[in-house]
């Protein structure tokens, strides 16, 4: 997850308390100290903050819009989005869509709600210690990432804050993030091998479009 996708769960934390402030909001001020040192545009750090609060650069409330469709080479998608157009923003994505020879189509069948949370650890993490107690909060499967000082966890959506608390203490790991994302169906998972470049390259650029907003794809 990149700082800019950060800087939302930090505004919303603070929303109730300071609006959202980072010269208020530890949280939030810390994590656009480092979005600026990682180099990131000043104009996508303050959509960032804005999309945390709910509202738009120039004060309009965003609203949640969510468009399902199949992308070379047969990928389903899922993409969801905040804007403050929904009309403007569902027509720019429909182009989108079509310029990348894909098919606006129903997709949410092919993919489930789940609540995904990240915890740090400054030492390896071991798997089979850890298995009961992740169980135990309430979470449905787990796993180690990368170098094994990363654990990823799934857990229903509507407990998904809990669980992450929970397991942030019991565990004594730093909770790094926690979001509702959309998750494949295990029966709807193929395996693809030796995928062209080109047949990347239109998925890659509906993911890399900023004035769109997209989160989940």
């Amino acid at each position: 997850m990149t700082r800019s996708r950060k800087m939302p769960q930090g505004a919303r934390k603070g929303r109730n308390e300071n609006g959202g402030d980072a010269t208020t909001n530890s949280e939030l001020s810390t994590l656009v100290a480092q979005a600026k040192k990682a180099g990131l545009p000043k104009d996508l750090i303050e959509r960032a903050i804005a999309k945390g609060k709910g509202i738009s650069l120039n004060g309009d409330p965003l609203q949640n819009l969510t468009v399902e469709a199949m992308l070379p080479p047969s990928v389903s998608t899922i993409i969801e989005c905040q804007t403050d157009n929904k009309k403007r923003t569902m027509e720019d994505l429909r182009l989108l869509v079509k310029e990348a020879g894909g098919t606006v189509t129903p997709t949410s069948h092919l993919f489930e709600r789940r609540g995904h949370i990240i915890l740090k650890s400054d030492q390896v993490l071991e798997e089979e210690r850890m298995l009961d107690q992740v169980l135990d909060a309430g979470a449905l499967d787990m796993e180690l990432k990368g170098d094994r000082k990363s654990l990823s966890v799934y857990t229903k959506p509507n407990e998904t804050a809990s669980v992450a608390r929970s397991l942030s203490a019991s565990l004594r790991l730093g909770l790094d993030s926690y979001e509702i994302i959309w998750v494949a169906r295990p029966e709807s998972v193929v395996e693809v091998e030796d995928v062209e470049e080109e047949a990347r390259l239109p998925l890659e650029e509906i993911i890399s479009t900023p004035q769109l907003h997209v989160s989940k794809l």
